[in-house]
């Protein structure tokens, strides 16, 4: 894992100097906070070593390092799933690479299904715990160079940051809810048995991300950040058919508060 991660971000220093301190993960349909980033260099991922590919609609699948609210910053503009046939390692290598550029921060947004009955459409939520029920990726041989063999998850979602969030979402007057996250591996929709199983175990959103990069940030000690855009809603006695178009132009409606929040909250 060390070689490639060398050899990735060898390629990358040779074609670009900015040296980033926030990451930002961009769920689908939410790429349009990259039009809000003074861009200063774009890598598509299909010309990085060792990087997978997007194959998603919604997942422009490009590296953008530039500025937003006075900090440097790299976006990940589409992101990898366990669905699309990437193995654990790939799908948080990209996360690797973020924090040997030197992020201090990662930022993680993603598409969910509400499953708290209170919560609506066009709802967002900032992550505050998660359940994972994608094969976790820190399953096989663990180099104690990039972080320890069993992994403390308390804490995965940083609560300062969180409040601060908080704290920008009221004085926008923009909803918000706060809520624990369960990843899954898609890539269908649940039906709704699942729907009801993931309530009862304590999720109050559902999505197919997420949780194996956030695993990946905290094996490394790196503080994350993140949030959901409730795309739809499908609880007990109230089931709703979705469709990936859907969630996409769902995102794109909640897309310009979910930047504000971010933007904000980087310049903080």
């Amino acid at each position: 894992m060390l070689q490639k991660i060398k050899k990735t971000i060898g390629f990358i220093k040779n074609k670009t100097t900015l040296k980033p301190q926030i990451g930002i993960i961009l769920g689908t349909g939410l790429g349009g906070l990259t039009k809000e980033i003074d861009v200063k260099f774009s890598i598509p991922y299909k010309s990085i070593p060792n990087f997978p590919v997007s194959t998603v609609e919604g997942h422009k699948g490009q590296l953008i390092f530039g500025t937003l609210g006075g900090k440097n910053v790299v976006a990940m503009q589409g992101r990898f799933h366990y669905y699309e046939g990437y193995s654990m390692n790939e799908i948080i290598f990209p996360v690797r690479i973020l924090k040997y550029l030197g992020i201090e921060l990662l930022i993680v947004s993603n598409a969910g299904g509400g499953v708290n009955p209170e919560f609506s459409v066009g709802d967002i939520m900032f992550i505050t715990d998660h359940i994972n029920l994608i094969p976790n990726p820190l399953i096989g041989i663990n180099d104690k160079k990039l972080g320890p063999r069993f992994t403390d998850m308390n804490g995965a979602y940083d609560k300062k940051i969180i409040s601060k969030a908080i704290k920008i979402a009221r004085l926008h007057n923009i909803k918000y809810q706060t809520g624990v996250y369960a990843g899954i591996t898609g890539p269908t929709f649940e039906t709704p048995s699942e729907y009801k199983y993931l309530k009862i175990i304590g999720a109050d959103a559902v999505g197919m991300s997420t949780t194996p990069e956030v695993i990946a940030a905290r094996h490394m000690n790196l503080p994350c950040f993140a949030i959901s855009v409730i795309t739809n809603i499908n609880f007990e006695g109230k089931p709703v058919e979705v469709s990936h178009k859907e969630v996409i132009d769902t995102t794109s409606v909640i897309e310009p508060e979910m930047t504000l929040i971010i933007k904000e909250l980087i310049s903080s």
